[in-house]
């Protein structure tokens, strides 16, 4: 495996570690979502409904930190390096080759390029990003004890095989895309215009968290609208937005035909009939709930991530030289 891909899984792994707890608040509070209580959840459901309580009672035991952490270390992990080899393969093909450059040194691409090449990277992590998203959303917004990130997703294909995994895939696809286009696009502006050639290496360390972290707050503000349709689109309870209110299934009943009697006649909504109904019932100001929260997450998440890729890819680098040109 190249040494982009290696840097790219293990900075992906080490962000998760280090932003899930801020993570689980941000998709509690974009689905409406209030924190665990004792009654059992429906199967399929996930919570829905407003929560006015502090932050601090997302927290109900030490294991909430940590709650839907297994299937993103997997598969962010496995994201984050599909998309650095992705976009960077993308870039060199996109940029010019030394040989039909006339200057002697390399021309740094353009920022469209940069852009276009982190949408194309974005769009490539799609296989892996709709399931991974999908499990962690869900099992972040359950209720109830002994949810698993596994569990979750034998449910889900049990139920309804691959095409349930993938819910809630298109608008994944379009946030990752326009995402990661913001993402490498300011981490390399705020690079240029803050990074000099005499910088000593704690200067230079020093900048590229500083860099890291505003990339991770340019991205997620781009793109936070979106992903709160995609949090609701992918913990919504079926008979949630069909019926009136008054004329729902009490949660966790079941008639005498039993529990998938309560399934029927209900379908799942997509993200513009998701959009236009939050939007109805809640105004604009739902598609920036857990904004703040999620600010601080991707500032202190991206400063991590791009430390630790640049300092793997500098060492993978060297061993790689090494191993090429030995003394």
């Amino acid at each position: 495996m190249s040494a982009d891909f290696w840097a790219g899984y293990l900075s992906g792994a080490a962000g998760i570690l280090i932003g899930n707890p801020l993570d689980l608040i941000k998709t509690r509070l974009q689905a409406g979502a209030g924190p665990p209580q004792t009654a059992k959840p429906p199967s399929h459901g996930v919570a829905s409904g407003g929560s006015s309580r502090p932050l601090t009672s997302h927290f109900d035991r030490t294991s909430t930190l940590v709650r839907g952490v297994t299937a993103p270390i997997l598969g962010y992990g496995a994201l984050n390096a599909i998309l650095y080899v992705s976009y960077n393969r993308t870039l060199s093909l996109l940029s010019p080759s030394p040989s039909s450059s006339p200057s002697p040194l390399p021309e740094p691409p353009s920022f469209p390029k940069i852009w276009a090449a982190g949408a194309i990277g974005g769009l490539a992590t799609f296989i892996v990003s709709a399931p991974t998203e999908l499990v962690k959303c869900r099992v972040q917004v359950a209720k109830g004890e002994g949810v698993s990130s596994w569990g979750v997703a034998r449910e889900i294909w049990r139920r309804e095989g691959v095409r349930g995994l993938y819910w809630g895939g298109g608008v994944t696809a379009v946030r990752d895309a326009v995402g990661y286009g913001f993402y490498f696009w300011s981490y390399e502006l705020s690079k240029q215009a803050l990074t000099k050639p005499d910088d000593t290496d704690r200067q230079a360390a020093l900048k590229v968290l500083l860099c890291g972290g505003l990339a991770g707050v340019v991205t997620w503000a781009s793109i936070f609208p979106l992903d709160v349709i995609k949090t609701r689109v992918q913990t919504q309870e079926l008979p949630q937005f069909i019926l009136p209110e008054e004329e729902r299934p009490l949660r966790g009943s079941q008639g005498s035909q039993g529990s998938q009697s309560a399934d029927r006649g209900y379908r799942k909504i997509g993200a513009i009939e998701m959009a236009r109904k939050a939007y109805q019932t809640e105004g604009y100001a739902v598609f920036f709930r857990g904004l703040g929260i999620c600010s601080v997450r991707a500032f202190i998440v991206n400063a991590v991530q791009w430390a630790v890729y640049e300092w793997m890819m500098r060492i993978l680098t060297e061993k790689k030289t090494d191993r090429n040109h030995p003394s």
